[in-house]
């Protein structure tokens, strides 16, 4: 089989990089190793991050790829290579717009959480960028998928990639169930690692801190096959220790859609017996914010707030709550010092936390971490009720929720691969998860990943097919 361009990985990013080198004229093939397409993106709420957007605009909000740019390094305190996440802040937007000409719906409506259709709050940006899709990131793949059917992309699925093919010095296609597969210019849109511990043990060791706690929402296919490539052709790897980790609760095991959300009236304590977050801060920072507090706090509640959990859920429901209780590790009490001296924190602070809390966010104010805010963000009721009603709960909250990883091989702007030297590898491109130096030590926000896939792969799908006309 000879084709122009080589896809491996039916992803978000696999698909944008398909779909953007068809759109050149190029012949494409795309390799995924699952039995359908979609990866961690069609597992995701699809939110897309990106400035300077129709659906802002429309809703009256200035924005542009510089102001992004800047809080983007800013908040990575400029570690990361300004060229590429320049290359990345300018196509973000474009990107959008073209998926929304593929027929991918984003109202210009203000969005209160990562599930309603419209403009969301991503982040700790000064203007709201996280663009909500209609159905969430099932809808992106979907949409990516019959413009891929129409252009005519041949997709063999449930096959994994098992090497590439070097020719006079450059990639010239892969080999796939022992046959060899020829194509000008190959795509690596193969996701992270998060799926294979040994992996994570080596490149994002922080993980492993969370213990038995942890537990991985990222697609299946997602087992590091980028870094084999790699290191096929001395590519140079970037990100190393990075990735998302989002906190939860230690009984916590599915992502929210399943285990439900925790109460909206709850406190987070640090060791000293004080609250040290807003509860709902984004998670562009929050697991920041408990490692700096010894990398656990704990989430206290009252019997009113766990009676009125959702049903329909897994881990957040009034009966999952006492059952840990029953089995010694969810913390209960009758007194503030009871719960105190459980937790081994000081009761005097403990109780003074809670008073504050209770003086001031059931009245729709924070002072202290400006709660308020994000309540107000997610379109949600501003007063909560007081944590008064005994016995009184306690569960441990850690970062424990592994989301993605950041390690891969370092890309230019133009998607290439670039090897020890920091030379393109000719011939090689990457995207999404397995391109690194786009998503950084500090996650900017809701929609981070999926714009980075989206947007990195359109990128490397045109250079791609730029390349094989070259050749």
């Amino acid at each position: 089989m000879d084709v122009d361009v080589v896809v491996i990985g039916g992803g978000g990013a696999g698909l944008a990089a398909a779909v953007s080198a068809a759109e050149q004229g190029a012949s494409v093939v795309l390799f995924e190793s699952e039995r359908e397409l979609g990866g961690s993106t069609q597992l995701s709420a699809g939110l897309f991050t990106a400035a300077g957007t129709s659906v802002q605009r429309a809703l009256g909000i200035e924005d542009s790829a510089e102001r992004f740019f800047q809080h983007y390094m800013d908040l990575n305190q400029w570690v990361l290579r300004p060229g590429l996440i320049h290359a990345f802040c300018e196509n973000a937007g474009p990107t959008l717009e073209w998926l929304i000409g593929l027929g991918v719906e984003i109202p210009a409506t203000v969005s209160g959480n990562a599930h309603q259709p419209g403009l969301a709050r991503a982040g700790v940006e000064d203007v709201w960028r996280a663009h909500v899709p209609k159905d969430q990131g099932y809808g992106l793949v979907q949409v990516l998928a019959r413009a891929g059917r129409a252009h005519g992309i041949e997709v063999v699925l449930g096959t994994r990639v098992e090497s590439l093919l070097v020719e006079d010095g450059r990639v010239a296609g892969v080999v796939a169930d022992g046959i060899e597969v020829h194509g000008a210019s190959v795509v690596v849109t193969t996701g992270g690692f998060a799926q294979d511990p040994g992996l994570v043990d080596r490149y994002f060791p922080a993980a492993r801190a969370a213990g038995d706690a942890l537990f991985v929402v990222a697609a299946p296919g997602s087992r590091g096959d980028h870094l084999r490539f790699g290191a096929e052709v001395g590519a140079s790897l970037t990100g190393h220790g990075w990735g998302l980790l989002m906190p939860t609760v230690y009984f916590q095991r599915l992502h929210h859609w399943q285990s439900g959300f925790p109460p909206a009236s709850r406190i987070h304590i640090d060791r000293t017996g004080r609250r040290f977050m807003d509860e709902d801060a984004p998670y562009a920072v929050s697991s920041g914010i408990i490692d700096h507090h010894g990398g656990r706090g704990w989430m206290i509640f009252d019997e009113k707030a766990r009676v009125n959990l959702a049903s329909g859920y897994t881990d957040w429901i009034p009966e999952r709550v006492a059952a840990e209780v029953a089995a010694g590790r969810t913390a209960c009490a009758a007194t503030w010092e009871e719960l105190a001296g459980t937790l081994g924190v000081p009761a005097p602070a403990l109780r003074a936390s809670i008073e504050r809390w209770n003086a001031q966010l059931p009245t729709g104010v924070d002072d202290d971490f400006r709660r308020h805010v994000s309540l107000a963000a997610k379109g949600g009721a501003t007063r909560l009720d007081p944590i008064a009603e005994a016995p009184f709960y306690a569960a441990e909250i850690l970062p424990a929720e592994l989301v993605c990883t950041h390690t891969g091989l370092e890309i230019d702007a133009h998607a290439a691969v670039l090897d020890t030297t920091g030379q393109p590898v000719p011939g090689l491109f990457a995207a999404g998860e397995a391109g690194g130096g786009v998503l950084g030590q500090r996650y900017v926000g809701g929609g981070n990943a999926v714009a980075n896939a989206l947007t990195m792969g359109r990128v490397a799908g045109r250079s791609a097919a730029r390349a094989h006309r070259n050749t």
